[in-house]
């Protein structure tokens, strides 16, 4: 009988409950878990394919040290040493560990344990420094804690829902689909999207505020201006719940109406409206994500939206509050171990001598951290200059996701001694490793993770671990052990770990301590595997329940009052006449972080198979870029080349290329290695959001398309992209030489057999050329060659990997790139759910389908995850246009 097993997501920070089937054959299925209070059964397109992306394809299996094959004994002695030889040298600030939000929160107390609480430096950092640290100092600076005050079922109660730096349809995809459901069923309820594009999110905005670059600051101060003066302020709240908003309100009073246009770019009606809405809206919902934390003035855009909140007493009440939404699957629970550098457990302070004190006698370790560490841009810096001689990886792959990656990856490869815990072998951060540790996967994982909404699930194991693969946790507490703290990481499963990071969480609390789970301290091992879902507080001897903070103060500073923060609009603008583009990162729908888990699947890459730029049009036309071509985008740190999407949702002056692509992928598309390492200032966060660049078109002399039914070579190109794909792979090309032998190149790089002859043609003239290899009625690859951007029919030329080619006349259809009669090509993939076409959504619009619902029930695009129906919309509407000129 086949086994469901209830876990969670490894994605986003939405935190959706899935139960993963395995047959009695070994396959595995998922589905939503309609029982979990995150997502009640909805799963976007990147949980619904996770079945494709558990494959040992690529895996890390056994521990590696210098690229061979040790033991477990032998490759943590080593790592025990190393680190205990370099402190015992140059101190305990000489080695670091780069932590990650895919760790589960057991790992990460661990890791945060060993470094602070024994080793004796704070120099442990994670990739949520990229994502979420500015939220972190904000909420500390408003509240006195990093505490997030409201829950998923606020967004749903709001009357106004503001979504700031935000595309919640792609990045959050089923809150979005919560917030659409509830303004369908609410028809009244007004929805204001701010973003610099025109995203996805913004079809069902009812107010798109498309703001320039690191304008929001200046907004929010406009706002708690316009509110000072309004019925909305709640003087009473101010009152006796706050300090501060006399400074905070003289700041916002400062900036004339001039100068709020000129740094927000907006139209003078367009902001009266924003305000008139949160003025006259008691219940009001403000979410925030990347687009306000990734800025170098992040922390002041966070006790902007903050400092609006609290003026008009709209925080902690149903359907009322800031909202941050977080970035990782436990970025959140990363927070409550400390994970940062310059946090402790359990929410306090390192710099607080009272907190340190009480973390110390907890874990009863000889030394505890004094100060803060270095933050991740910083640590890396440490790295490059020698100051850190050790480092440990784990679960992230910087050399593609921090700023300066190209410096970040130099300062790697110069470090004396590097230990990456990874599941894959291969990554653009792991072939700098001095030794290489393998890592539990999602479904082999056990533990814990905690959601944006403060809502802690357990991933639960339903596969074994492959190889020699080990839990992380299981790796630091060996490598604690062997460092001379037996005692103190003595622990046989993650259950125990948690235990104790409950307990320490209540250890002389009493209220005083937003993050409390003291409910949890003494549970046993089968109470552990049984957890449901719950949000914390949830002291000792309370009982689960919805908990919201701040409705009637109770704030972490020391008087009990939150703090309004008088902030002021930074420069916005950092082109110049060189680099005359604003860059814009971010992810998009289908793929995440670096890859390493989506780029498994072929249907998640059917949606966007190759990294792009999108560019406006008349930027395009001045620029000399064309639609598909090639370009090329540079800053002082770096270059990237991709592919250009020339579209009107990407606003003048402005690019937006997305993060995921790396190494394994492209040729050169890290688009991080183009961003500035520069950071705000409290947070430490990278400006990822405001880069000054060039872009130019990237010329060829051939561009060429490819698909192969076995993972081609890398090939020498100048430019090449690669991507999964259904029976094989696909493969985008552009070369600056021409190469003399086309078909010995196909032989080499998607490993054709000599015995086997293409069938194909070649044009001089034009410089088209095609290849076809065939093994009996088998295709094993086929190249497209030409001196423009291919034109072929890329999703069938993709589909005939996995079709019978018997009759001569399919051979010779596909040599010439487009289906033949009654063959029809489905188009770019919009729905990855059902891998359902454009092509095919618009002749369902011919044949009569004329809403997003009709499109569904007809090809089932846009039923499941729900994450494509904007673009259906949009399609329809193109097509009803196209049919009345």
């Amino acid at each position: 009988m086949a086994a469901e097993v209830k876990t969670t997501c490894p994605y986003c920070g939405v935190g959706c409950g899935v139960i993963a089937t395995v047959d009695e054959a070994g396959a595995v299925s998922v589905k939503g878990d309609p029982e979990h209070p995150s997502n009640f059964g909805r799963l976007c397109s990147k949980g619904s394919a996770l079945a494709e992306t558990i494959d040992l394809d690529g895996r890390l299996l056994y521990p590696e040290i210098a690229g061979a094959r040790s033991g477990w004994d032998e490759a943590l002695d080593l790592v025990a040493r190393r680190f205990s030889e370099t402190i015992a040298e140059h101190g305990p600030d000489s080695v670091a560990f780069y932590v990650s939000g895919q760790l589960l929160t057991e790992d990460y107390y661990l890791a945060n344990k060993l470094m602070k609480g024994f080793i004796g430096s704070a120099n442990i950092d994670t990739n949520s420094r990229l994502c979420m640290s500015s939220s972190v100092a904000g909420h500390r600076r408003a509240f006195g804690a990093d505490t997030v005050p409201g829950t998923y079922e606020d967004i749903e109660l709001a009357d106004l829902v503001v979504l700031t730096g935000s595309n919640l349809a792609w990045c959050h995809p089923v809150i979005y689909q919560r917030l659409a459901a509830a303004k369908a069923a609410r028809p009244n309820m007004r929805i204001v999207v701010i973003d610099p594009r025109r995203t996805m999110t913004c079809d069902i905005a009812d107010l798109h505020l498309a703001i320039r670059p690191d304008g929001d600051v200046a907004l929010f101060m406009g706002l708690l201006a316009h509110l000072a003066t309004s019925p909305a302020i709640d003087q009473n709240y101010i009152a006796s719940h706050t300090e501060g908003f006399a400074g905070a309100f003289a700041a916002a009073a400062a900036l004339d109406i001039n100068d709020l246009l000129e740094r927000t770019g907006l139209p003078a009606m367009q902001i009266r409206e924003f305000f008139r809405l949160f003025e006259t809206t008691s219940k009001v919902v403000t979410c925030y994500s990347q687009g306000v934390n990734q800025s170098s003035s992040g922390t002041d855009k966070v006790n902007a939206i903050l400092n609006c909140h609290l003026a008009t007493g709209r925080i902690g009440r149903p359907g009322m509050g800031p909202f941050s939404l977080t970035g990782q699957p436990n970025a959140m629970g990363g927070r409550e171990v400390g994970g940062l550098a310059n946090m402790l457990a359990a929410h306090m302070a390192i710099e607080n001598p009272e907190d340190r004190d009480r973390v110390q006698r907890f874990w009863e370790s000889p030394v505890i951290a004094a100060k803060p560490g270095l933050k991740a841009v910083d640590m890396f810096r440490a790295v490059a200059d020698g100051r850190i001689k050790a480092l440990w990886i784990m679960a992230t792959n910087p050399v593609v996701s921090l700023p300066d990656a190209d410096s970040v990856e130099r300062a790697i490869a110069a470090c004396p001694f590097v230990v990456v815990s990874d599941i894959l072998r291969e990554t653009d951060t792991a072939r700098h490793a001095h030794v290489l540790l393998p890592s539990l996967g999602w479904g082999e994982k056990n533990g814990t993770v905690s959601n944006s909404e403060r809502r802690i699930s357990r991933q639960r194991p339903f596969l074994g671990a492959p190889g020699d693969a080990k839990a992380d946790w299981w790796q630091l507490a060996e490598v604690g052990r062997r460092m001379g703290f037996a005692a103190a990481f003595d622990f046989d499963a993650p259950a125990e770990i948690f235990a104790e990071h409950a307990a320490l969480s209540a250890f002389e609390n009493n209220g005083s301590r937003d993050f409390d789970i003291g409910a949890r301290a003494s549970m046993t091992g089968g109470a552990y595997d049984e957890l449901s879902p719950f949000q914390w507080p949830q002291a000792a001897g309370s009982a689960p329940g919805v908990t919201r903070f701040f409705a009637d103060g109770g704030f972490y500073h020391a008087d009990g009052k939150a703090r309004f923060v008088a902030v002021k609009p930074p420069l916005t603008d950092r082109t110049n006449a060189d680099f005359p583009f604003t860059l814009n990162t971010g992810r998009i729908r289908d793929q995440w972080h670096t890859m390493t888990r989506t780029g498994k699947s072929a249907r998640l890459s059917a949606h966007i198979a190759e990294p792009f730029a999108e560019i406006h049009p008349r930027d395009a036309i001045e620029a000399g870029i064309s639609s598909a071509g090639l370009v090329e985008i540079e800053s002082p740190q770096g270059k990237a080349i991709v592919r250009a999407l020339v579209t009107e949702r990407q606003a003048r002056g402005g690019i937006f290329a997305p993060m995921h692509w790396n190494d394994q992928f492209a040729a050169k598309a890290r688009i991080d290695a183009v961003v500035a390492p520069i950071t705000d200032p409290i947070s430490g966060q990278p400006a990822s959001k405001n880069v000054a660049v060039a872009v130019r078109p990237f010329r060829a002399a051939h561009y060429g398309f490819a698909v192969s039914a076995v993972k081609p070579a890398i090939p020498e190109a100048a430019y090449w992209a690669l991507a999964k794909a259904d029976g094989g792979w696909r493969l985008e090309l552009a070369f600056n030489e021409t190469v003399e032998d086309w078909t010995a190149w196909c032989r080499a790089v998607f490993a054709i057999p000599d015995e086997i002859e293409p069938l194909g043609y070649a044009d001089r003239q034009t410089g088209d050329l095609r290849l076809a290899f065939f093994d009996g009625e088998i295709l094993l690859a086929a190249l497209f060659l030409a001196r423009e951007p291919v034109a072929v029919a890329r999703n069938w030329a993709i589909s005939q990997l996995s079709a019978v080619h018997g009759d001569l006349r399919k051979r010779f259809a596909l040599v010439a790139g487009r289906p033949g009669a009654g063959r029809p090509d489905p188009g770019a993939t919009v729905c990855s759910c059902f891998s359902v076409g454009v092509n095919q959504i618009a002749a369902a619009v011919r044949g009569g389908c004329l809403s997003v619902e009709a499109i569904g029930k007809e090809t089932s695009a846009g039923t499941n995850c729900g994450s494509c129906r904007s673009e259906i919309g949009r399609i329809i509407d193109r097509c009803l246009a196209a049919a009345a000129e």
